[in-house]
């Protein structure tokens, strides 16, 4: 599972596992370094052992401070996290522009300098989550030598620029490249929506053992299980779907403080879950209109008990 932001957080993955099969370990969304010797017990809420019961997790860390650095990846270690991923790939200029996540691929000395002060002095393992450059695609061709100078356990490669977003195609010819010039293992990432998608990726990269889904599996949570053959009955997808969000929401309506933060939070949902049914644009429109939890609830009941409609494999 791959970390999104505000979306794939603890609760969420413990909930998904509970009602959908497929996924065999996660990324968390990335913890920030922060300023200080002393991390904060909320700033590891999300990884704590005891509210990540159902699915092992990789707990991810965004920073260009190496110190920062080095200092949470041993408090993730404490709690027994043998691997910790660095997010080179956050495409967010608010991000970038402060030379964190892709704001760092232009700069491979940078990366350098970082590496070879972080690794001796951090008992983790290290994994980098990028994408294929800033700007250019081109510039992940200055930045490969580097990390194959290192003991890095695995790239997860993401086939756009930072500037992309999630915009346009992705460049599997230049994911090709990188899988050809990485000394460590690739993982690929990136617009995998549908079963067909991912075999014809399978079929090109026959190398690649490792696939990391986000974006769609949101839009269809059974689509790990559809990946690995895990027979599911259509007929009940669209009731399944539904005790899956009806308890998302409950639990969300325990932790969100305030009803309109609570009802943001769904509809930030809603964005990737309207792909999985009929006329989905229009439920979305509705639901974004939606101000109160319990206006949410009662449309997403009348939706559920007289329209919901799975869209089916096109989705």
């Amino acid at each position: 599972m791959a970390p999104l932001r505000g979306l794939t957080g603890a609760l969420f993955r413990n909930t998904y596992s509970e009602f959908f099969h497929g996924i065999d370990w996660a990324v968390t969304p990335f913890l920030t370094t922060t300023q200080g010797s002393r991390i904060k017990p909320s700033q590891l809420q999300d990884v704590l052992p005891e509210n990540n019961t159902r699915i092992p997790i990789v707990p991810q860390v965004i920073g260009n401070r190496p110190d920062k650095f080095i200092t949470l990846s041993k408090a993730l270690f404490d709690l027994g996290y043998e691997t910790v991923n660095w997010n080179l790939g956050c495409p967010f200029p608010r991000v970038a522009k402060k030379q964190r996540g892709s704001g760092l691929l232009p700069y491979p000395d940078i990366v350098d300098a970082f590496l070879e002060a972080v690794i001796p002095k951090i008992p983790n393992r290290i994994s980098i989550k990028l994408r294929l450059g800033r700007h250019e695609p081109e510039e992940i061709f200055a930045l490969l030598p580097v990390l194959n100078g290192y003991p890095v356990q695995e790239l997860i490669l993401h086939p756009r620029t930072g500037v992309q977003m999630y915009t346009g195609t992705v460049d599997l010819n230049g994911f090709e490249a990188c899988l050809a010039l990485s000394r460590c293992p690739v993982i690929y990432n990136g617009d995998i929506v549908s079963r067909a998608k991912f075999e014809s990726l399978r079929d090109r990269f026959p190398s690649v053992g490792t696939w990391m889904i986000g974006r769609g599996l949101l839009q269809n949570p059974f689509l790990p299980a559809e990946i690995k053959g895990l027979v599911t009955d259509p007929i009940e997808r669209v009731n399944h779907f539904r005790d899956f969000h009806d308890t998302l929401f409950d639990r969300l309506s325990v932790v969100r403080q305030g009803p309109a933060h609570l009802v943001d939070a769904m509809k930030g949902y809603w964005g990737y879950f309207h792909h999985f049914f009929e006329d989905g644009g229009n439920v979305l429109k509705a639901i974004r209109k939606i101000q109160r939890p319990e206006h949410y609830r009662d449309f997403l009941k009348r939706f559920f008990d007289h329209q919901a409609k799975w869209r089916g494999d096109s989705a």
